[in-house]
């Protein structure tokens, strides 16, 4: 049996690659997405005090750490049973839009959007920011730079940094805006929106009026069933920082809602040994294997997902995309795993508005922004959205506060399944009689790069041991002695 490995594979975070196995014809058997990474953030979050983990688990991640700051600062409002005042809860919100929009522009220009803006099987070395932008023209390429500072900026103008903050506390936060602040960010907030609205006209004008692209979104390769889920509100609209779960089947149909602590009733984790990353499923279904459809307890997060989920955007430019979205692809739920691109434009839309609508609110630059905890800590659970699906921290502590059990289940976690039965479905649709060249093997990385996943914080499960191997040199710098584990 012939084997073709993609490693790396390119154009996200962390560290991964891809195994196709060829039959004697030359047809795909199988094809694995290997992590062959480890970071176990959660052993090492073990003992210390339980404020500290807002600051220790954005560290997880250089391109998501304000998704894991939230979850965190979260977990611990619940581990203290404090309910931040409105102002912070707002200023959490707007922080957490310009993360969005932030993490979504750097997808769409830099990451996956390269795959459709040049072509799938354009030559590498153009598949890439600098092809985009000679595809799309310099006075464009720089409005994309200008707007992916701005989101930095606004991180950095409440968090204190851009990358890694530290600002969001038990109760609260640590600092507000200025009025001359407020009126920076305003500024921002109106370019935001304009932006958003380029970006869709880019997605109508380069993918949607072009037949080969939409007939590739369409197809069989790129199309699995599962269920969805995401965070939504209570008229059932996307909401990115706080809300219910939801969760619908492959028809559409719901399937539960549940409140962030009762997570563990719905959710399991499953493990195989050639892979540090889990594999999350529907409890109530149960681990039925890398299959889709109704029976398999395998669902999907991420924009899609969290569109499939909800029953609308609760803004009105992102409302009406959201609308063209099910009108062109054929109605809810989409299936179609290409599609999270367009969804991902219609959520960067949507982070735009929230973020004007938010800092035009008068309660923005409150000083009302801390309720000091009173309670003794034990428990707690905080979920968000992150750009790439859900994220659960679930803490536990002694009555010191002290941290003495962590369980994350990472967005990219949770889609795990879902990126190894596309990666496998696009393999097996775009390779015949064993043919492959660059062009080919970047279809099948399309399949999993559009998820956007992130692998470097996903990984925290040991299949067996650790691999590891210490070899001891004596002053000659000979080996004396070796041990394997």
């Amino acid at each position: 049996m012939k084997r073709i490995t993609i490693d790396p594979v390119t154009r996200l975070e962390g560290h991964g690659k891809i195994e196709i196995f060829l039959d004697e014809e030359g047809e795909v058997a199988n094809a694995y997405m290997q992590i062959p990474e480890f970071r176990g953030f959660e052993k090492f979050c073990e003992e210390r005090p339980a404020e500290e983990l807002p600051r220790i688990t954005p560290r997880i991640c250089g391109v998501c750490p304000p998704a894991h700051h939230m979850a965190s600062t979260k977990a611990c409002d619940d581990l203290w049973k404090v309910d931040p005042p409105s102002p912070a809860k707002k200023l959490r919100e707007l922080f957490y839009c310009a993360y969005f929009f932030a993490d979504h522009l750097l997808h769409i220009y830099y990451l996956g959007g390269p795959d459709l803006i040049v072509g799938p099987t354009a030559p590498a070395a153009k598949r890439n920011i600098l092809g985009v932008i000679e595809k799309v023209g310099l006075d464009i390429g720089k409005e994309v730079i200008k707007h992916r500072a701005y989101g930095q900026k606004i991180l950095e103008m409440l968090g204190g940094k851009p990358i890694h903050p530290t600002w969001g506390i038990p109760g609260g936060v640590t600092k507000g805006f200025t009025e001359e602040e407020r009126a920076e960010v305003e500024e921002m907030a109106k370019s935001a929106v304009e932006f958003g609205k380029f970006t869709l006209k880019a997605v109508d004008d380069l993918v949607l009026k072009n037949q080969e692209y939409v007939d590739l979104i369409l197809s069989d390769p790129y199309t699995i069933s599962s269920y969805y889920m995401g965070l939504v509100d209570e008229n059932n609209k996307v909401n990115f920082y706080d809300g219910d779960i939801r969760v619908v089947d492959p028809e559409g149909k719901d399937f539960a809602r549940f409140k962030p602590h009762e997570y563990l009733d719905f959710i399991e984790e499953h493990v195989e040994p050639w892979t540090y990353l889990k594999f999350p499923y529907l409890k109530k279904i149960g681990w039925k294997g890398l299959v889709g459809g109704k029976e398999s307890g395998v669902y999907r997060v991420a924009p899609l997902a969290r569109l499939n989920a909800a029953d609308g955007m609760a803004t009105p430019l992102a409302q009406e995309e959201y609308e063209k979205f099910y009108q062109t692809l054929g109605g809810k739920p989409v299936p179609y795993t290409l599609a999270n691109h367009w969804a991902r434009a219609i959520e960067l839309m949507y982070a735009a508005e929230y973020l004007l609508e938010l800092i035009q609110d008068e309660e923005i630059t409150s000083d009302n922004i801390r309720i000091i905890p009173t309670e003794t800590p034990t428990e707690g659970v905080g979920v968000v959205e992150a750009c790439r699906g859900t994220l659960y921290h679930h803490y536990q502590t002694d009555p010191e506060g002290i941290i003495t059990k962590v369980n994350l289940i990472v967005a990219t976690v949770n889609n795990n399944a879902a990126i190894c039965m596309s990666i496998k479905k696009a393999a097996q649709g775009v390779i015949k009689k064993g043919k492959v060249d660059d062009g080919i093997l970047n279809m099948v990385e399309m399949a999993f790069r559009a998820y956007d996943p992130c692998f470097a914080c996903g990984t925290h499960t040991l299949p067996g041991q650790m691999p590891l191997e210490v070899n001891i040199y004596n002053h000659h710098k000979e080996m004396v002695q070796t041990f394997r584990r």
